[in-house]
C-alpha cells in the first residue's frame, strides 16, 4: 500500500463537534476538553466559529474562549467564520486562523449561510483583506464537494469553480469537506488525484463526516492518493444542522488507534484521547458516544485485559 509514513490531524470536536449537540458546554468545560485535546497530542485544534450566536448558540461564546486560551507555541488554533462579521470577531479575541466556508451544494449553501454558492464566494475578498490586514491566516473549505441530499453527485467542475475562486483571493489552504457524509472510496481517490494534479498550488485538509461508516475508508483512499491532513473528532460526535441526517465526523480515538497500527506517525495518544473523549461524554450526558475504541477499548487493551489468561 502507498501510504504516508506520517499524518496531521485536526481535532474538530470542539466546533464541528459541539455545533450539533443539544447540551450547551461552559467556557469552562470547552476550556477543560480542550486542554485534553493539547496534552493528547494534537497540534492543530479547531476551536469554534463565529456564527450568529442565534444560529448556532453553541457556538455562541467561542471569543471567551479564545481568549481563555491565549498564545500557544506550537499548536495552530483555527475558527470557522462565515463572513466579514466572523473574520472581525476573531481579530477582536486573538484568533490567529480563520477559514471560509462555500458549499459545492446550492440548496446546502442557501441553507447554511443564506446565500447562494455565487453570493459566498463574491464576499471572499473582503475577509481576505480584512484577515491579511491583521496578520492573521485565512484557509478555505468547500463543503459537500462529493454529493449532496439535494443534488446527488457534485459534477468536478462546480468544485474546480470554487477551487478557482479562493486561488484568486489567494487562499491556498483548502479542506474538502464530506459534511453529508456520502464520498465513497473510490472517488475520493479520484478527486484527490484530480485537485492534485490540477492545483498544485494548493494544499489540503481532508474533512469526513462517518454518517454512513465509509469516513475511515475514505481516509484510507485519500492517503493512497499522497494527502497527510485530515479532520477528526473526539467520539465521533458532531455534525451539521442544516444536513438532513447528519452524523459526526470520524473519531479521533478510532483514526488515531487505526494510523497508530498502520505505523503512521501522528504524534498522539491514543489513551489520552480516550479519556478526554470520556470526559466529554460525561459533560454531554451521553450513554455512548460514535467511537468503536470507546466501546471495545484498542487492541492493547483487549490484550491487556487478557494477559493472565496465558498464564
Amino acid at each position: 500500500m502507498n501510504l504516508p509514513s506520517a499524518v496531521t490531524l485536526c481535532e474538530v470536536g470542539l466546533r464541528d463537534g459541539l455545533q450539533n449537540e443539544r447540551t450547551i458546554l461552559t467556557v469552562d468545560q470547552k476550556f477543560e476538553i480542550f486542554e485534553g485535546i493539547r496534552d493528547a497530542g494534537f497540534t492543530v485544534i479547531e476551536v469554534g466559529s463565529f456564527t450568529h450566536p442565534k444560529a448556532i448558540p453553541q457556538m455562541a461564546d467561542t471569543d471567551e474562549l479564545y481568549r481563555r486560551i491565549g498564545d500557544l507555541e506550537g499548536i495552530e488554533l483555527r475558527a470557522l467564520v462565515p463572513n466579514l462579521r466572523g473574520v472581525t470577531r476573531a481579530i477582536d479575541c486573538g484568533c490567529k486562523k480563520v477559514k471560509l466556508n462555500v458549499s459545492a451544494s446550492r440548496m446546502h449553501n442557501l441553507k447554511n449561510l443564506n446565500r447562494t454558492p455565487e453570493e459566498t464566494v463574491a464576499g471572499f475578498k473582503d475577509c481576505v483583506e480584512a484577515a491579511e490586514n491583521a496578520g492573521i491566516e485565512i484557509s478555505g473549505s468547500i463543503s459537500m464537494p462529493f454529493a449532496s441530499p439535494w443534488e446527488g453527485l457534485i459534477p468536478v467542475s462546480d468544485v474546480d469553480r470554487i477551487i478557482e475562486a479562493y486561488l484568486t483571493v489567494g487562499i491556498t489552504e483548502i479542506s474538502l469537506s464530506d459534511a453529508s457524509g456520502m464520498a465513497y472510496p473510490s472517488q475520493v481517490y479520484d478527486m484527490c488525484e484530480h485537485v492534485k494534479k490540477a492545483y498544485p498550488e494548493a494544499s489540503w485538509w481532508l474533512h469526513f463526516h462517518n454518517t454512513r461508516g465509509m469516513a475511515l475508508a475514505n481516509i484510507l483512499a485519500a492517503m493512497e492518493s499522497g494527502m497527510t491532513r485530515f479532520d477528526s473528532s473526539l467520539g465521533g460526535i458532531g455534525g451539521c444542522p442544516y444536513v438532513p441526517g447528519a452524523a459526526g465526523n470520524i473519531s479521533s480515538e478510532d483514526l488515531v488507534h487505526f494510523l497508530t497500527l498502520s505505523g503512521i506517525e501522528t504524534g498522539i495518544d491514543v489513551q489520552k484521547v480516550k479519556t478526554t473523549a470520556e470526559s466529554l461524554r460525561i459533560m454531554l450526558g451521553r450513554e455512548s458516544l460514535d467511537s468503536y475504541v470507546q466501546k471495545a477499548g484498542t487492541n492493547e487493551d483487549l490484550m491487556e485485559a487478557h494477559k493472565d489468561d496465558l498464564a
